[in-house]
């Protein structure tokens, strides 16, 4: 539940950003469709469910999570060097 909050707090927080720089901004731009961040709370949503019935399916799931995010997202590092 944790996670998931975070992973939720993380959202919200990316999208008053957009918000307040406007959709056409750097940020927006750089953002995209935020894959990681969407497939990250899906994968945390099931991994709950899943500690019911299989846990050793929903540890899976969050270390998938963790190694998702571990290779670097560069998309707003390359636009702030341009």
């Amino acid at each position: 539940m944790v996670l998931l909050c975070a992973a939720v707090s993380y959202q919200i927080l990316q999208q008053q950003l957009i918000a307040y720089n406007g959709r056409d901004s750097r940020l927006a731009a750089a953002v995209g469709t935020d894959f990681k961040g969407k497939l990250s709370l899906i994968l945390y949503l099931a991994a709950i469910v899943l500690a019911f019935v299989r846990p050793w399916l929903a540890i899976t799931l969050y270390v998938a999570v963790a190694l998702l995010w571990l290779v670097p997202d560069r998309r707003i590092e390359s636009l702030v060097k341009r």
